[in-house]
């Protein structure tokens, strides 16, 4: 079944959406990197009433599940980030002239690589996005959980207009 695209040509390239993975992936490690170096773990700074910029270390997955597993997780995870990239990979090859599908495959690509290089690299992803509401906080984050977010977003958007306008 063919997917909606709004984007009209076949001729579409892969390469605009594996730029657009590669400045997701830079911009996440170069943050990264800023972050390791000047923070120590668990150091913060109060930005906004709501907002702290602070180091944290993720050995598990979303919201930290599995992240006092014993360490084979690290392993299963950066297994299932290279198994996401090598789909999507594909994906994109397939349906590139798909805007929308293929911004929201490369946001989760860009993410995803960004997440499996801090795994291969540290042995956990380096998290310091904390957002919160009086004492409760968010689970800390970084770019390349946003761009997966935003990217899994957008795949629902995707759907929903394929699905209407299958109508």
């Amino acid at each position: 079944m063919a997917r909606n695209d709004f984007s009209g040509s076949k001729s579409a390239s892969i390469w605009p959406w594996l730029g657009w993975a590669l400045v997701i992936l830079v911009a996440d490690q170069l943050t990264k990197t800023l972050i390791l170096g000047a923070y120590q773990l668990g150091d913060a700074t109060p930005i906004t009433s709501f907002f702290n910029i602070v180091r944290a270390h993720n050995t598990g997955a979303a919201f930290s599940f599995l992240s006092n597993a014993g360490g084979w997780q690290r392993w299963l995870f950066t297994g299932f980030g290279v198994a996401a990239a090598l789909f999507i990979l594909w994906q994109l090859r397939q349906h590139p002239e798909q805007k929308l599908f293929a911004f929201a495959l490369a946001s989760i690509l860009g993410g995803a690589v960004g997440n499996v290089i801090d795994r291969m690299v540290h042995g956990y992803v380096v998290d310091f996005l904390d957002f919160y509401w009086g004492r409760s906080h968010f689970p800390a984050f970084n770019v390349a959980d946003a761009a997966i977010t935003v990217g899994a977003a957008c795949l629902i958007l995707d759907e929903l207009l394929r699905v209407r306008n299958a109508r």
